[in-house]
């Protein structure tokens, strides 16, 4: 299995896991560290909306939690036609721990694209601008 196919299969599992039974729309993400770790996440919903946390941000924070720093990739599964990209926060949150990665978007019936962070979040605010 390609190495975007461990990470597709990883998201996809995860998704299994989502809590999202205001939305139903159920988002699986997995994020590779620099030393080959891989740490899945999936979206959790609360019934107050504005305290879910969406799954690429759970899967930084399991890494994080465990002592990653260095990352080179992300995926992000849902079910739809539509490749479903990550969101204006969890752009953020992955520009600012992981940098200018691939990101893979994939669905259940086997569609995928792959962009890289700088062209999903072309002019980012970091560091840099502090």
């Amino acid at each position: 299995m390609s190495d975007n196919g461990v990470l597709i299969s990883a998201a996809k599992q995860a998704r299994e896991n989502a809590h999202a039974p205001f939305s139903n729309f159920r988002v699986g993400a997995a994020l590779r560290a620099t030393s080959g770790r891989i740490f899945g996440g999936c979206n959790v919903e609360n019934a107050t909306y504005g305290l879910t946390v969406c799954a690429e941000r759970v899967a930084i924070f399991k890494a994080i939690s465990e002592g990653e720093r260095g990352f080179d990739a992300i995926c992000v599964v849902t079910d739809t036609e539509t490749l479903t990209p990550p969101c204006g926060a969890c752009r953020q949150l992955i520009w600012e721990f992981c940098g200018d990665v691939p990101v893979i978007m994939a669905n259940l019936k086997g569609k995928t694209e792959v962009i890289q962070m700088k062209d999903l979040f072309p002019k980012p605010f970091d560091s840099s601008n502090l």
